[in-house]
């Protein structure tokens, strides 16, 4: 198999890799280190016989991640220090699947700490099912266990995190609804459409100078990027539902979102590369 055209397609797996390799670890440099063994294991592993490459090197990061996480627990190692700038926690609403899976998908430094304190194989199973929607059949291949020991070490520590998660005003669940109409919005060049989910006194912030106020100065503002907006997935910026520019699978910019009752009161344009780092967008 060309090297060239593996290279190609790790490449375009590295983000989810990545993704799944901070969240089992809580360490941006060990999840780089996880998902580098991980090429490593595939440039020498002759892949022309692997039939799902996703999820082929889904299993060999979470095997790494395992792996340094008992390693870790063994040298009883103190839970590692958090960033400033981690992604925040999320709220959870009960019942409601894409608010648990946001709940899970913005874990940030308090539940870190939650997480620290689970078993490897129990921080596996609650990542891996609930943050990536990993069948358990997978993730029991990978622990060496029966789906149902997997459903119940995800099950525990779910409770565990669930139960850490502190409150917060937003309801990430809601405002992934209003962000996602903004961009299909956008996408359709609908400026009824812009309206109907803008705050009448919305601001448009650069860096944190404002730029623009108003629903329909905001709104005729981002008609203009209606045509690049192919390139704009949605996105977890800085801890809340956010829209991130990725024109060749990198983030060159991000849009962070203030919703209240229903309505964005507020946008802000991020171009700065320290904070975009930490800008995790859907694939």
């Amino acid at each position: 198999m060309d090297e060239t055209w593996l290279a190609a397609r790790f490449e375009e797996q590295r983000p989810r890799l990545r993704a799944v390799a901070y969240r089992m670890l809580g360490s941006y440099a060990e999840a780089d280190d996880a998902v580098q063994n991980a090429w490593l294991r595939l440039s020498g592993a002759g892949a022309a016989e692997v039939a799902n490459l996703a999820g082929w090197l889904t299993t060999v990061v979470a095997r790494e991640c395992l792996k340094m996480l008992r390693a870790r627990r063994n040298r009883r190692e103190e839970p590692l220090a958090r960033a400033v700038d981690e992604p925040s926690a999320a709220d959870h609403e009960a019942g409601d699947p894409e608010a648990e899976a946001l709940m899970a998908d913005s874990i940030g430094p308090a539940l870190m700490v939650v997480l620290d304190s689970l078993a490897p194989a129990e921080r596996l199973a609650f990542v891996l099912h609930d943050v990536f929607a990993v069948p358990f059949d997978e993730i029991a291949a990978i622990l060496g266990r029966s789906p149902a020991a997997a459903r119940q070490l995800a099950s525990r520590a779910r409770r565990r995190v669930v139960g850490a998660t502190p409150p917060r005003q937003v309801d990430l669940a809601r405002q992934r609804r209003v962000v996602r109409a903004f961009l299909a919005a956008l996408r359709q060049g609908d400026f009824d459409g812009l309206l109907a989910v803008l705050d009448p006194d919305v601001v448009l912030r650069d860096g944190g100078a404002e730029l623009l106020r108003g629903a329909r100065a905001v709104g005729a503002h981002a008609l203009t990027y209606s045509r690049a907006a192919r390139f704009v997935r949605l996105a977890l910026v800085e801890g809340a539902v956010g829209l991130a520019i990725v024109p060749q699978g990198r983030v060159i910019g991000a849009l962070a979102f203030t919703v209240e009752h229903g309505r964005i009161t507020a946008i802000e344009m991020i171009g700065d590369p320290g904070r975009l780092r930490h800008v995790d967008w859907d694939s």
